[in-house]
């Protein structure tokens, strides 16, 4: 709410997109004020709310003014992180927001650096290290085309058209990908030499960070400790849910994260 825009148009149908997505989001009774011919005999300005604009014959090269008008229905989301599960487009396997915080939170995020996201799922993490500041970078690497899908939908509607994605099997896949100064490995940890690779790959003071589900994933972490230390921690989290006609406690799934810096 409150943000003003300016945006360069592709073409005279601009205006009405941009009014169509504001309107979507809850965002309706933003103001769009759409310029054209600047500077020369036929020009003119069109103001109107994003709810009443109607296309009016709209010059191919405009530009466009928008004050940011939140209503009750408007969708906001913070840049810290931790945001709600159902903003995520997901097939169900995909890391829930207490943990999520809890894993932005060990990868540190800081301006202008690149994270990889291995076995990125729907990339939920990989996006809010993204949206914690504009010029954090980040490359999604998922093996399932379905799931690269999932995170190019995500990464639009949360505000980070420039996610990278590579699809392809880890760590293999990684070989010609820039270095990271941070690692989250969400998948695939007991995959062979995936944590060595990635350890190797990761810059000076970089971070990484492996979250574990199965078994064999929490072996693999305690293998990455002996050698390299860092901190374990189980992170148990429970929701409220429905128990008959009563409400009770139901866990979700344990997780056992590994976090260590690269000195």
């Amino acid at each position: 709410p409150d943000a003003r825009l300016l945006i360069l148009a592709d073409g005279p149908q601009t205006p009405m997109d941009v009014a169509q997505i504001l309107k979507e989001r809850g965002y309706g009774d933003s103001n769009l004020t759409v310029l054209e011919h600047m500077g020369g005999p036929r020009e003119r300005v069109i103001t109107a709310r994003a709810a009443e604009w109607v296309d009016t014959d709209i010059a191919p090269l405009n530009t466009i003014a928008v004050k940011c008008v939140g209503g009750k229905d408007a969708i906001i989301l913070p840049r810290l992180p931790g945001l709600p599960d159902e903003v995520f487009a997901n097939d169900g396997n995909f890391t829930k927001r207490e943990v999520r915080a809890a894993t932005l939170a060990a990868l540190a995020p800081i301006p202008g650096e690149h994270l990889w996201d291995v076995g990125a799922g729907c990339g939920s993490v990989s996006i809010e290290w993204m949206r914690s500041h504009a010029s954090c970078r980040a490359t999604a690497v998922e093996k399932q085309a379905d799931r690269i899908e999932l995170i190019a939908r995500n990464a639009l509607s949360l505000g980070v058209p420039r996610l990278g994605l590579v699809e392809g099997e880890a760590p293999d896949i990684l070989d010609n990908l820039e270095a990271p100064d941070a690692v989250f490995i969400g998948g695939g940890a007991s995959s062979p030499g995936m944590f060595r690779f990635c350890w190797e790959a990761l810059n000076p003071r970089g971070r990484l960070v492996a979250n574990a589900v199965t078994t064999e994933a929490e072996t693999a972490l305690f293998d990455a400790h002996n050698q390299w230390g860092g901190v374990l921690t189980r992170i148990a989290v429970s929701r409220t849910g429905p128990v008959g006609s009563f409400n009770g406690w139901q866990p979700l799934t344990p997780v056992t994260q590994l976090a260590v810096v690269k000195r």
